[in-house]
């Protein structure tokens, strides 16, 4: 294993149906100069913790404390619906979609997760946990601000999403975007393996 540090993060796989919203909500933006950044379409997940950078020798520690938790957390059933941004629609950053359903249950996975890790150095998030699916970024400061207000405006068929399993990854920054590639697949307690997932 390599001794550079790994820029690493925890999160779940969305359903497919996730990247045809996208690219429908992509037609509500008018594009200038490319400072909105869409999310490729194989790396559209959702965080439950992005951790930063993570020493190799935590790599190990950190995905048996992810194994075990899964040991007594069952499905999470959710709902992809509605759209967002962060922090302010006037000068947004980050589009997301939503999600709606068993947050509470989510919300206790999370908390559990930031609670094992702290320990090993990773901090606690300081703001509350809202659960999102990011699928642009914005580039600031640029030449022309998007208005987004076609983008919140829009509705979709929701879309039904069960938490069963979750990622321990390790994404590399590139000049033509990040690569993710996967460290560790944990499923929840009363989830049967599929092979070849």
């Amino acid at each position: 294993m390599t001794d550079k540090l790994l820029r690493t993060f925890i999160s779940v796989t969305v359903p497919k149906e996730v990247v045809m919203v996208q690219d429908m909500l992509k037609t509500t933006i008018q594009l200038q100069k490319g400072n909105v950044r869409w999310v490729t379409r194989g790396q559209i997940h959702l965080t439950l913790k992005f951790l930063g950078h993570t020493p190799p020798e935590d790599v190990h520690k950190i995905d048996s404390i992810i194994e075990q938790i899964m040991t007594h957390h069952g499905p999470i059933d959710l709902v992809v619906k509605g759209t967002g941004n962060f922090p302010d629609p006037r000068r947004p950053r980050t589009l997301w979609l939503g999600l709606d359903g068993n947050i509470e249950a989510l919300t206790a996975l999370t908390q559990e997760i930031n609670n094992e890790l702290e320990p090993l150095g990773y901090p606690i998030e300081d703001s509350t946990f809202v659960p999102h699916i990011t699928i642009a970024r914005i580039k600031y400061p640029p030449h022309w601000t998007p208005d987004i207000t076609s983008f919140l405006n829009t509705s979709y068929e929701p879309i039904p999403m069960i938490v069963n399993r979750i990622r321990f990854m390790a994404s590399e920054l590139l000049p033509n975007g990040p690569i993710h590639s996967i460290l560790g697949t944990h499923f929840s307690k009363s989830t049967d393996i599929e092979k070849g997932t």
